[in-house]
């Protein structure tokens, strides 16, 4: 028997009343957008001097096209305009700017990225970039195997020097990693993300790598790559630029299956190992006690000058976040001497209790309550920072239905709990919908999308077209009527504090 439950430390959730909000009920300079990353959007792999990137070879060139945003730029980003987005999130291909990782720096990629900025900003949306999103050019993964070599530090710093000198005028927030909670596991020891490396028994058909401790040490090298480029930043750009810069983390929430203490413990070293891996050293300058002890010698040790670095060096923390994860206790069953990441963790997590081995749900539950949640968390554990909502959305299979009323069910819900989370003191600044329209996704392909605008693939011309889920935002965020919901309504109401 399962027992599903929703903690927030110390506050037990209870069962809402119905939240009336509208766009005015949000702090006067909140953010409202939308998100797309460069692989997914960009197509033109192989034009003007873009090199390949990890995730061209992790997919054989699925991207190859994409939804052809490179060329399309102009009518995207007037349909921004039209939907009313005060910003647009998108991400920089590090191969198509500095096709070899590093040196020469791409005229034509220059020119793109300058151009789609210049566009955004004449159309009154300020631009959210992230330096990395899963895409280092393949030449680094070829001379030192990117992320598990030092090397990539100094190589990052200097692609991210390029970027804050050429578009930093106009860029209002910088993201230097996206989900790197996902992409050391998920590209070092799962093989399920690029760049695909992991060994057995752990990963999935990986012909390099070391589950082992890879994941450890690519983390290590991402931090402290975030870290040089904070200081560089702050250093030479921002007070000049205006601009914050911070890291974007993948945050389901993480509750305990049932009551038991194994369950409630099991839960907290959940979080530690998935969100605690960055925001400790970020907030507090090392790594959870849990890590450090399950992982041992295979955890990195943040040097004192290192920790100076790391500590503090960020301006906002960006969330992503779809749903929840229910935690019961492994660590009985996970003993062994050869270990990996999700070994040190000693737990077992799920989406769905029902369905405990579905990866990629055909849709997400509708659980705001979870986002809430989550935002008390960081509130409580980590002193409050400043967040950005950089993700959020529902997964649909694609087709040429334009009604995702499951979509708009789903952003009602979860705005809603936002505008719960920031009356209870949420320092949340920003949220941007994932995806702005059908691109091509990590774990779905093309076969199912988050987008608010359908992309008819069939059509040479990669037609758009505004989905329910478009109109339903851009009348919020002209300030339309007020949406009615329940926001936060937790399956079963246990206290387990």
């Amino acid at each position: 028997m399962w027992i599903p439950l929703c903690c927030c430390l110390l506050i037990l959730i209870v069962n809402s009343a119905a939240v009336e909000y509208s766009r005015h009920d949000f702090p006067a300079h909140f953010i409202f957008g939308s998100a797309t990353s460069a692989y997914q959007v960009e197509g033109a792999a192989n034009q003007d001097g873009r090199t390949p990137s990890v995730w061209d070879t992790f997919t054989n060139g699925a991207g190859e096209v994409a939804v052809d945003g490179y060329h399309k730029y102009k009518e995207d980003v007037q349909l921004m305009a039209e939907t009313g987005l005060d910003a647009y999130r998108f991400s920089i291909s590090w191969s198509r700017l500095i096709p070899k990782g590093r040196g020469a720096v791409n005229p034509k990629g220059l020119q793109y990225y300058n151009n789609l900025i210049n566009e955004l900003v004449s159309h009154g949306i300020e631009a959210h970039v992230s330096l990395y999103n899963y895409d280092y050019p393949q030449a680094l993964e070829d001379e030192y195997a990117g992320w598990i070599s030092r090397k990539i530090v100094e190589d990052f710093t200097a692609y991210a020097q390029v970027c804050f000198r050429e578009f930093g005028d106009r860029v209002t927030s910088w993201t230097t990693i996206n989900e790197p909670n996902i992409a050391a596991p998920g590209g070092y020891d799962y093989g399920m993300t690029p760049p695909g490396r992991c060994s057995y028994p752990f990963g999935f058909n990986c012909f390099k790598g070391n589950s082992s401790y890879e994941p450890y040490l690519a983390a290590h090298h991402m931090l402290l790559a975030h870290a040089s480029t904070v200081r560089l930043y702050r250093t030479k750009y921002q007070e000049k630029q205006h601009g914050t810069i911070g890291l974007t983390l993948f945050a389901i929430w993480l509750v305990p299956l049932t009551n038991s203490t194994q369950d409630i413990l099991a839960t907290q070293r959940a979080r530690d190992f998935t969100y605690g891996w960055f925001l400790n050293p970020l907030v507090y300058g090392d790594y959870p006690e849990i890590m450090k002890k399950n992982a041992q010698s295979r955890l990195p040790l943040l040097t004192s000058q290192e920790s100076q670095l790391i500590k503090g060096a960020f301006d906002f923390i960006g969330l992503i976040h779809y749903s929840v994860n229910y935690v019961t206790d492994n660590s009985k069953n996970l003993k062994s001497e050869t270990r990996d990441y999700n070994s040190d963790m000693e737990v077992y997590m799920f989406m769905d209790p029902e369905k405990p081995f579905t990866i990629t749900p055909d849709h997400y539950p509708l659980w705001p309550w979870g986002l809430k949640g989550l935002l008390e968390y960081i509130k409580q554990s980590y002193g409050n920072p400043p967040v950005y909502i950089h993700e959020n959305g529902q997964v649909m299979g694609h087709n040429s239905s334009v009604e995702d009323t499951l979509r708009v069910e789903y952003l009602e819900a979860y705005i809603g709990s936002l505008v719960d989370a920031i009356r209870d003191g949420s320092n949340t600044r920003g949220y941007f919908v994932w995806s702005f329209i059908d691109l091509y996704e990590l774990l779905f392909s093309y076969k199912s999308s988050f987008g608010m605008y359908y992309v008819d693939y069939d059509d040479p011309e990669l037609t758009r077209k505004p989905k329910q889920s478009a109109k339903w935002y851009s009348h919020l965020l002209k300030g339309g009527n007020k949406q009615t919901l329940n926001s936060c309504s937790p399956p079963t109401l246990v206290s387990v504090y």
